[in-house]
């Protein structure tokens, strides 16, 4: 049963908004840096790079492939997993919710830039001398961050209805 909190979706809509912005202006501006060519490698810091690729998978790169009939399963996995992502957050009756909707704001960001672009730009590219991270965007950090914040909650703050006497 879906909650009808009228404050929490609100603010699930405001936390929507803000990282679906975020996410979005961000790629443009690095798109806009590429130009026609799509390309784009600056450096920014020591440790820090923008370098722009077309990721074709899910999270980091994963499951990349070049078949469109693979390609567009995916895309439909990923649409069938962010709509249960929100039917979660809408369920919750606690702050749980608000790691929810930061997935599935993340979600929605990427899952836009599969069906406008046919891939997803990542762009933020971390390292220390040559050894590199997965190259990802705005909205994967928001998608990590409430995977994170909800693995937490679990392992240290879930408390056990039925427990062992």
């Amino acid at each position: 049963m879906l909650k009808n909190n009228f404050k929490d979706n609100i603010i699930y809509l405001i936390i929507f908004i803000l990282i679906f912005a975020a996410d979005r202006l961000s790629k443009l501006y690095i798109l806009n840096l590429a130009g026609m060519n799509n390309a784009l490698d600056l450096y920014i810091t020591p440790f820090l790079n923008f370098y722009l690729i077309w990721n074709k998978g899910i999270a980091f790169g994963l499951l990349s492939f070049d078949e469109n009939v693979i390609y567009t399963s995916v895309t439909f996995l990923i649409i069938f997993i962010t709509f249960v992502i929100l039917v979660l957050a809408l369920r919750s009756n606690d702050y749980k919710g608000y790691f929810f909707i930061t997935i599935f704001s993340g979600s929605t960001g990427n899952l836009y830039d599969r069906v406008y672009y046919s891939a997803v730009p990542d762009f933020i590219d971390f390292h220390i001398n040559s050894y590199h991270w997965f190259i990802f965007n705005v909205a994967d950090i928001f998608i990590t961050i409430g995977v994170i914040c909800l693995i937490l909650d679990e392992l240290f703050f879930y408390k056990k209805t039925n427990e062992i006497k």
